[in-house]
């Protein structure tokens, strides 16, 4: 049975759901983040954060950084007090491999998020070009 917000939780914006979070997909998100490029973990956060809406928490991107250096996935190097994670071999590998099975898990779904993309274009497109001045008709 899904969730529901509980009273006084925040409001959840338009372009979210309830049965679709974040936590499950972290490990995957932080090891494709830092396939694209090394990165500190507040860099990550951030980035991860913008996906989401709202920033993440050290509570809950440290935690997973610290399981995927024990899993030997990532790595970091340290500049000063601040550590740079990044992939190691076998990181790269299994990086790979998520993105083999996610292609195959939701394969057809591309479609579904361009055709929903180019209506959510064509419906803003129409919203600005009504002409100034004149109601629309109800």
């Amino acid at each position: 049975m899904p969730k529901t917000a509980k009273k006084g939780s925040k409001k959840q914006s338009p372009d979210s759901s309830n049965l679709l979070e974040l936590k499950g997909f972290l490990s995957f998100l932080l090891l494709h983040e830092l396939k694209l490029k090394p990165a500190a973990g507040d860099d990550l956060a951030v980035r991860i954060g913008k996906r989401r809406g709202e920033p993440l928490t050290a509570g809950t991107i440290y935690p997973t950084l610290k399981r995927l250096r024990k899993l030997k996935l990532i790595k970091y190097k340290r500049f000063g007090r601040k550590k740079v994670y990044e992939l190691t071999d076998t990181g790269g590998k299994e990086i790979e491999s998520l993105y083999g099975l996610f292609g195959h898990y939701f394969y057809g779904l591309k479609r579904v998020f361009r055709s929903t993309a180019v209506s959510k274009k064509k419906k803003a497109i129409k919203k600005s070009s009504k002409p100034i001045g004149k109601k629309s008709k109800k």
